[in-house]
């Protein structure tokens, strides 16, 4: 690493960890800029001011960005703290203790977040009008630990042992077709005659895909989508059949369950979270809502 030199002993500010922690949580200037809600330029320049001052470089640039020091990481870790401090002091400066605001980032698949999570928001909303709610629904898991959510809801085995959270329960799935198909049961030697509807590309580790490439391994989709929603959504039109979670098409009329539950497939949901963003008034509310309301069957 690069060594600068100091003309003085820099004393760090508050403003100096918020530039530090929004580099480090994204690695771009753009990206960084946004969450700051500044400029890259400006971003740039408090960066170059702060390594200056210190005498250090606290990112490497390169083409794929710029990547932490361990000074930089121990910065972050002290500016999440600074973060979360703020965060509670704001809430207890609130008027009423029955009002809690601020914005909550939950992070989850689409396929939970219409199903699941959204409806249970929306009863959530109406007691506490000040929240708000940053929803990211997508394959990958956003880091907590950097604080890209406050909330996972995620189908996991194993849930990560820094994290903190409550199963909600296990998650079963079963072939579909649309009821208005002339298929009523799954029949394992047609396998090769049904057209599949499978999210494979989008998907790899998914267990529907994971379940059929190991006991029918030379059947191939005949319609491959990125999304369960999109696999649900097809097979309701009759497109073919698809492999679907009971919880998403449980008083689905235009759906047909058509083989057993595949114990194989099933996975278990998580509702998660950080050890230390739990504390904070507006995520313990959220979580808590979530906890109550969340449910499989």
């Amino acid at each position: 690493m690069q060594a600068m030199n100091a003309k003085t002993q820099y004393r760090v500010s508050a403003a100096d960890l918020e530039v530090v922690l929004a580099l480090s949580r994204t690695g771009t200037l753009a990206m960084a800029a946004e969450r700051l809600g500044q400029d890259a330029s400006t971003v740039f320049r408090s960066l170059q001011r702060i390594e200056k001052g210190l005498g250090q470089r606290l990112f490497e640039r390169s083409r794929q960005g710029y990547q932490v020091s361990e000074l930089a990481q121990d910065l972050a870790t002290e500016a999440e703290q600074m973060e979360v401090h703020l965060e509670a002091a704001r809430s207890l400066t609130q008027l009423r203790p029955e009002h809690v605001a601020g914005s909550v980032r939950i992070t989850t698949t689409d396929t939970i977040l219409h199903a699941l999570v959204a409806p249970a928001l929306h009863t959530l909303h109406k007691q506490h009008p000040l929240l708000s709610y940053d929803l990211h629904a997508g394959n990958e898991l956003a880091s907590l630990v950097r604080r890209d959510a406050d909330i996972a809801v995620r189908a996991t085995r194993r849930p990560p042992n820094h994290l903190v959270g409550k199963h909600v329960g296990p998650i079963r799935v079963a072939v579909y077709a649309a009821r208005s198909s002339s298929v009523r049961k799954f029949d394992e030697t047609m396998v090769r005659d049904y057209c599949w509807i499978a999210p494979d590309d989008a998907l790899p580790e998914h267990p529907s895909v994971v379940w059929r490439k190991k006991h029918f391994p030379k059947v191939m989709p005949t319609y491959r989508v990125n999304s369960i929603l999109t696999v649900a959504d097809l097979v309701a039109k009759d497109f073919g059949i698809g492999l679907l979670p009971l919880f998403l098409v449980e008083g689905n009329r235009q759906l047909r369950r058509i083989s057993e539950v595949l114990d194989e497939c099933q996975t278990e949901l998580w509702l998660l979270t950080h050890t230390e963003s739990r504390h904070l008034r507006r995520v313990s509310t959220v979580f808590s809502h979530l906890s109550q309301c969340l449910r499989l069957e």
